[in-house]
């Protein structure tokens, strides 16, 4: 005869269960998927021959894992997206960073952003994504076809390369007087050298500028944002203090953009 078991105790398995998926679920949710485009930049290393620069996979000065390790520290997960944007494949991102798209000098056949790419990329934010593009100084990326999906947003890259920084005289690449912005909540000091800036229209407002010159700027559309940067800024190269002198705060500023993407991205169901 089987043994049916003591009502009273399944009844517990059954509330234990109950239990633990109300505190699980909201758990599950809240987490946030963060991909980095690995199609429209798709360098490989002359040493190595393997793909690089601006990702997560890699570890060496050209690479974002640290950037990735803060995200990670949050509890978000990462993502690589090795392939054009699509609705589908968006779908799967809370928060989209396209750094750097490649030129011709980069790479023999770059995979341009094209019209039905922007279409997928502005339905994605409409609806609640988070796009970061950060770019380059001129000649080191690709504007026309980034100019294209920024304009989209209000937001035009300038074919310029300001702020040079000669045999490491630091300073050259500081900026000191910093906006009351979340990003630079505690900071007093960042670094960025050979910058692209800013043209801005309708939406898009300056988050970062001196002289008169925008660095830095975000943009509302629909339920999400963008949020666009002259330069690949945070790669492991300046995000702490392996080369970058004890006052420049990069890791600091690091922490409070991660954060500031996180909260401003929307919640997987």
């Amino acid at each position: 005869m089987m043994n049916q078991g003591h009502p009273f105790l399944s009844f517990k398995n059954l509330l234990a269960g109950l239990l633990l998926l109300f505190v699980v679920a909201p758990l599950v949710s809240k987490s946030q998927v963060v991909g980095i485009d690995n199609w429209y930049n798709r360098e490989t290393s002359p040493k190595t021959g393997q793909l690089f620069h601006y990702l997560w996979t890699d570890t060496e000065n050209s690479g974002y894992s640290q950037w990735g390790d803060l995200f990670k520290k949050q509890g978000a997960t990462l993502a690589t997206l090795g392939e054009a944007a699509t609705k589908k494949n968006l779908s799967k991102l809370d928060i989209y960073i396209i750094a750097d798209p490649d030129t011709t000098t980069e790479s023999k056949s770059p995979n341009y952003i094209l019209t039905s790419d922007i279409k997928a990329i502005k339905g994605w934010v409409k609806k609640g994504g988070v796009l970061v593009l950060m770019a380059n100084d001129a000649p080191n990326c690709e504007f026309t076809h980034l100019n294209q999906l920024a304009a989209e947003f209000g937001i035009h890259f300038n074919h310029v390369s300001l702020h040079p920084v000669v045999n490491h005289k630091w300073d050259m690449g500081a900026f000191i007087h910093l906006p009351d912005h979340p990003m630079f909540k505690e900071v007093s000091k960042i670094y960025m050298k050979e910058i692209s800036s800013f043209t801005l229209k309708g939406a898009a407002k300056s988050i970062l500028s001196e002289n008169g010159i925008v660095y830095m700027t975000e943009s509302k559309l629909g339920k999400g944002m963008v949020v666009a940067i002259g330069d690949p800024w945070i790669y492991n190269e300046y995000i702490d203090h392996a080369y970058l002198p004890a006052d420049f705060e990069n890791k600091k500023a690091a922490i409070n953009f991660t954060d500031y993407l996180l909260k401003n991205s929307r919640k997987r169901k």
